[in-house]
């Protein structure tokens, strides 16, 4: 574990199934070099996911799969705190007291939900609505001073810190502020609109799974928009920019320079490009799929790992919690 006078990070990640390479990138990536800054706690957060459809049959199956991949990406046990959420239960006993601190108004306006609403609206449910409510209920629980996050959070992350002000004036200081880190690649974008964040849930021409086969790669990375977006002089198309954007992430400067001086030249072949960017990926992932192999013949020891996190995160949120009832005099 880290040092005790290192500040704590919490960060969590949905058990959805195919982890692609806008998670590895925008988080899971920055989870194996964020272990060595601070204490790290992290979390499969399976009660955030059934906010959406999940299968209970396949479930668990999921869960275990994103615990593979997580410790094949390089997160260390011995060095941070891993387990499932729904493990400790103060995570939505704490939400329930923040949902009494929350206004209504402030829920309304959050745009992840107003745009989670549009994807799934045969099932527009509360927990969708009150999903940052849980959110800053996991980072506060652990008294978390960092949280790593994309762009696109940072309203999530403004939310928790008002929840914690609210908290504070109302029964006494008590939660720290949240800062945020937020780090290169934090948001890629999808293949076949890259005007929008890569998601499974656009279809799998949109994402490159960590699992995917290096055939699959090719083929989705041959098949990526280059034309999408404002040409104006001077700026690239939003496709031919996702592009770059991606080479950049996962190859050499050598490499990006010259696909740039060609662009600038206007002698570039976008097929050359795409077949440089492919074999980049390809070569990145193919040892975390290595290690996926491995760590997969041993689900007892994953089972393990992931049974001491829950232990070890129950200590802290035990003791909080207790602190917390005291202050609200429940």
């Amino acid at each position: 574990m880290a040092d005790k006078e290192q500040k704590t990070l919490f960060s969590g990640i949905q058990p959805t199934g195919n982890i692609h390479i806008g998670n590895y990138l925008g988080a899971l990536k920055n989870w194996v070099d964020l272990q060595e800054q601070y204490r790290c706690i992290y979390s499969i957060v399976d009660l955030h996911a059934i906010t959406i459809d999940q299968d209970p049959k396949k479930y668990q199956e999921q869960i275990m799969e994103t615990a593979i991949d997580i410790l094949a990406i390089g997160v260390d046990p011995k060095k941070a705190t891993l387990f499932v959420q729904s493990k400790v239960t103060q995570h939505t006993e704490l939400a329930w007291m923040f949902n009494t601190l929350t206004p209504m108004s402030e829920l309304e306006r959050m745009t992840q939900y107003k745009d989670k609403s549009q994807d799934h609206k045969e099932n527009i449910n509360v927990g969708l609505f009150d999903y940052p409510v849980l959110q800053a209920a996991d980072v506060l629980l652990y008294h978390a001073e960092v949280v790593p996050v994309g762009e696109d959070q940072l309203q999530h992350l403004e939310l928790s810190n008002m929840i914690g002000r609210k908290f504070n004036n109302k029964y006494g200081n008590f939660f720290k502020q949240i800062k945020p880190v937020i780090t290169a690649g934090a948001r890629i974008m999808s293949l076949t609109e890259p005007d929008k964040k890569m998601s499974k849930s656009k279809g799998e021409k949109n994402y490159i799974a960590i699992r995917d086969s290096a055939e699959n790669i090719r083929k989705k990375v041959a098949h990526a928009v280059t034309d999408t977006g404002p040409a104006v002089e001077g700026k690239k198309s939003l496709g031919v920019n996702n592009l770059f954007e991606l080479l950049s992430l996962f190859s050499d400067e050598k490499t990006v320079a010259k696909f740039e001086t060609q662009y600038n030249q206007k002698t570039i072949k976008y097929s050359e490009l795409k077949k440089a960017l492919a074999e980049a990926i390809i070569m990145t992932l193919t040892p975390i799929q290595k290690r996926i192999k491995e760590i997969e013949t041993n689900p007892k020891k994953v089972k393990a790992i992931l049974d001491k996190g829950a232990k070890q995160a129950q200590v802290i949120a035990e003791k909080n919690m207790a602190d917390i009832k005291k202050k609200m005099g429940l």
